[in-house]
């Protein structure tokens, strides 16, 4: 097979020069600059082109930066924006940036056609009437235009070089008529050729009608200077779009900043701003006084410059041009040659931006438009959609509404192209290394600035309506969050912010007033414990530090951990929408690597202060070992100054198990279990804690003062709107002669720390006896952990059990017998009180680290929360103070 042809590819001068300063000059050039030059004088006229080119150059030279920030492909000004500020404002810019780009195709055919109309209009020639002559002018040119853009670039390139051609030969004819003497019958229009004292009195402004201000005239001329990225919007068909840009873009402006500066001047030091055409208006055939500059060279047009009639001068006659040139139907040609060029730059540059947007997926519905055809990749979709965009707006054929915020688009892609470059240069990014040097982050800024100023000037309401539609767009990107990354200067921005308010915490003392509840989750696999996640994440949300931890034991070396697997869960903790940070580390066994996320999770002051880990619910079928590394997290946890949470449901937390047995795979009457991990990775399962609970209660078992995270904690549940219709009842133990009070007391003391529970209950039977068959099953449950026979640090002990010290002793059982006994009557008081509450949230027990044996705390944890349906959350804090009544 013969290898595929090469796509036509075009250098700096034919594809970004030339098509620039085709798509830069316009009808302004030569209807609107001569006019523009009588109001505003030629020294203003000078300043305004100066300063429009300014602002072009600056965005010129941003645009320059990011061209050579690495390679460029197709997509242009989307392209160039979406990949420096991300695809949240290069979205919005591409879509809005093509579509004007579709109209300002209607809105340059139109000005043909007008001049045609025009033209034939002098000649008593017409086809319907002014309105659809102009319809059927625009219809037939733009549809002609279409044809040379779907032959493919090359002909589209060549019929620019016909235009540029066009064009020069016309700006000759009009340099060569100022040189040429005058006939009588121009200068009865008011050309002199060149003259000292016409020059001196266009010098100065000279305002007329409701425009003549400086702003009215910049606002009229700043579209005549704007078409700087026809070259870069075809940065795909580009042999370097690394030189091509930067050199055709930067050429083209100096070039027709140049022709603006010599029209300006020359046609301000020939023709003056008031004539008559008469050509009897001579100083010797009138009698009068004699106004004006013509009365140097034997004219006197002072009637009409008195009435203010005069038809002819550059204050009045838009077609100065044609008068002086050496041949008036070439300026007529250059116009042809300025609108249809300008339109065939916007035909091809809408369809290639949004080809590009297309392929990106930002936006739904789209896609159908991003094929591309033939060797160059020709988007014929986009092109015809481009196409019945600029008929329909070429039928309306009213644009002087539509004008003005298709100029404010434009004015929206140059400011954030130039916000582009200063973003990327101000977050010192080391991917950001341009090798075009010439640019200033300053400059960038200051363009970006005057971009948006300038829109104000043009058109205040449309400048609103294209920043209302950017924030829209915008919006819905944000919204939708797509799967993209670019490596965008946002992306560098985050995290210099990140960094620099997380080095600037390290200079803030923690203050009681600003503690918040930051989790460190044992959740293993999040997809695998999602009710432990889910709860969690209810008060963390938006308010607090949540990571979710994993201990690996038993497999791979620290390296080697699958990367893969870590993106896939955090793609699932966002699905989920929880915000939460997910941390892997490999250990020899669970409660080393505890130890070592205990002590080396967070970073600096955003670090957890509270351990949350799922109830151990086979513990006693596991090995001894395991619960003693369980008990041990527990101390390691009060040890570090942890607070900890320990989350038991009556079903259970870890739902792998239950989701492999659901999704086996019956082949060939085989079972094929899959790896739960990522089965689960995949699955989105309901839980309890995502939906609204109700009006049920929160009942909070305050037994000991462990600094307020007991009571800290529901205050934030009901924060929430799954939670808000819930009341929080609080218990609390006491003594039966003074229940009335403590309960006055207590609540004094809940009013003083703000958190708005009502209901407070004393408990004074909470220190009874608990009943002998739950006193039994007790003993029953630690039985396999006894050592009846021997005392464990007597003499008499026996070796094989000596350092075995989940056992538990008779000595021991005998030393803790109030607090079993005090657990198991607590779990009878949470039976009768709580047997409907949404959520139990009970003190947890503690037992010191050697002194009791780690299954019988254990069996206090398992006791307390034994048979009860709703959640139970055992809490401790560290005894850090987590309430103030205090101010400050």
């Amino acid at each position: 097979t013969e290898p595929p042809p090469e796509p036509a590819r075009f250098g700096w001068a034919q594809g970004v020069m030339i098509r620039c300063m085709l798509n830069i000059w316009g009808v302004i050039l030569y209807l609107r600059l001569p006019w523009i030059t009588a109001q505003a004088g030629i020294g203003l006229t000078w300043i305004i082109i100066l300063v429009s080119s300014s602002i072009t150059g600056i965005t010129g030279l941003s645009t320059s930066a990011i061209a050579t920030n690495g390679k460029v492909k197709g997509g242009g000004t989307y392209f160039l924006i979406s990949r420096s500020l991300g695809p949240e404002l290069g979205g919005s810019i591409g879509l809005i940036f093509a579509f004007a780009n579709a109209v300002a195709v209607a809105m340059h055919t139109v000005g043909f056609a007008e001049t045609v109309q025009a033209l034939m209009q002098e000649r008593d020639v017409s086809m319907v009437d002014k309105l659809n002559d102009i319809r059927i002018i625009g219809v037939i040119t733009v549809t002609c235009l279409l044809a040379i853009s779907m032959a493919g670039m090359e002909w589209e390139s060549k019929a620019q070089v016909l235009f540029f051609f066009v064009i020069m030969v016309s700006f000759a004819s009009y340099i060569v008529g100022t040189i040429i003497p005058a006939t009588p019958e121009k200068q009865a229009k008011g050309f002199f050729s060149y003259r000292a004292d016409i020059f001196a009195e266009n010098f100065v402004p000279g305002w007329r009608g409701l425009e003549g201000s400086f702003f009215g005239m910049f606002s009229i001329f700043f579209p005549s200077a704007t078409g700087i990225l026809a070259g870069a919007n075809i940065s795909g068909d580009l042999k370097d779009p690394n030189v091509a840009i930067p050199r055709g873009t930067m050429l083209a402006i100096f070039w027709t900043t140049i022709s603006y500066l010599i029209i300006s001047a020359t046609i301000g030091s020939c023709v003056l701003r008031d004539a008559s055409g008469y050509i009897n208006d001579t100083v010797s055939s009138l009698s009068g006084e004699c106004l004006g500059v013509g009365c140097n060279y034997g004219w006197n047009f002072t009637e009409c410059m008195t009435n203010k009639t005069c038809p002819f001068g550059l204050s009045n006659y838009y077609q100065s041009m044609s008068l002086v040139s050496a041949f008036a139907p070439l300026i007529s040609a250059g116009i042809f040659g300025a609108t249809l060029s300008s339109a065939l730059a916007c035909l091809v540059s809408a369809p290639k931006v949004f080809q590009c947007l297309c392929k990106d997926k930002l936006y739904p519905g789209i896609g159908f438009f991003g094929k591309g055809y033939g060797k160059n990749n020709e988007p014929l979709r986009s092109y015809l959609l481009a196409y019945i965009i600029a008929i329909c707006f070429i039928l309306i054929a009213e644009l002087n509404t539509i004008a003005p915020i298709i100029s404010n688009f434009f004015l929206c892609s140059y400011a954030l192209i130039n916000f582009s470059c200063f973003h990327a240069s101000i977050t010192n990014s080391p991917g950001w290394r341009p090798t075009f040097r010439f640019y200033s982050k300053w400059l960038s800024l200051l363009g970006a600035v005057v971009s948006v100023i300038i829109m104000f000037l043009l058109t205040w309401w449309a400048a609103l309506i294209a920043i209302g539609i950017v924030i829209f767009l915008l919006g819905y990107v944000l919204y939708k969050k797509p799967d993209v990354n670019w490596g965008s200067s946002m992306q560098a921005s985050s995290y210099n912010m990140a960094l620099s308010q997380c080095v600037g915490l390290n200079q803030v003392e923690d203050h009681i007033k600003n503690y918040r509840p930051q989790c460190l989750v044992l959740s293993g696999p999040p997809c695998m414990r999602p009710s432990l996640v889910d709860f969690i994440s209810t008060f963390t949300k938006n308010h607090s530090l949540m990571i979710c931890a994993n201990v690996i034991t038993g497999g791979p070396s620290p390296g080697s951990v699958d990367s893969a697997k870590i993106s896939t869960h955090l793609k699932w903790l966002d699905k989920r929408r929880i915000k939460s940070f997910y941390h892997t580390v490999v250990a020899d066994d669970l409660h080393v690597g505890v130890q070592m996320l205990l002590q080396s999770t967070g970073l600096g002051r955003m670090k957890p202060n509270v351990l949350v880990m799922g109830f151990k619910k086979n513990w006693r079928k596991a090995q001894p070992n395991n619960i003693e590394n369980y008990i041990g997290i527990l101390h390691d946890a009060f040890d570090l100054q942890y607070g900890a949470c320990v989350l038991r449901m009556k079903e259970g937390l870890d739902i792998s198990r239950t989701m492999q047995l659901l999704n086996t795979e019956f082949i060939h009457g085989c079972s094929s279990f899959l790896d739960p991990e990522e089965l689960m990775a995949t699955s989105q399962p309901t839980t309890v804690f995502q939906t609204r609970q109700g009006k049920k209660t929160i009942d909070v078992y305050w037994l000991s003062d462990d600094g307020g995270l007991t009571l800290l904690l529901p205050y934030l549940l009901t924060r929430k709107k799954r939670w808000g219709r819930c009341k929080v009842r609080v218990f609390v133990g006491g003594e039966a002669q003074k229940v009335e009070d403590q309960k006055q007391e207590l609540k004094a003391l809940i009013s003083r720390f703000r958190l708005g529970f009502q209901d407070v209950q004393v408990l004074p039977d909470i220190n009874g006896k608990p009943q002998s068959e739950h006193i039994k099953r007790f003993e029953d449950l630690i039985a396999p952990y006894r050592v009846s026979s021997v005392q464990k640090d007597g003499q008499e002990a026996d070796e094989t059990t000596k350092d075995f010290s989940w056992m538990v002793s008779d000595e021991e059982m005998e030393t803790f017998r109030a607090k079993s006994l005090r657990q198991i009557r607590l779990n009878e008081v949470i039976q009768d009180y709580s047997r409907d509450a949404a959520l139990i949230i009970v003190t947890m027990p503690v037992g010191r680290r050697g002194a009791c044996p780690s299954s019988l705390y254990m069996a206090w944890l398992e006791i307390v929360s034994r048979d009860l349906r709703p959640p139970v959350l055992l809490v401790r804090g560290n005894q850090e103070n987590v309430l103030t009544m205090y101010c400050q």
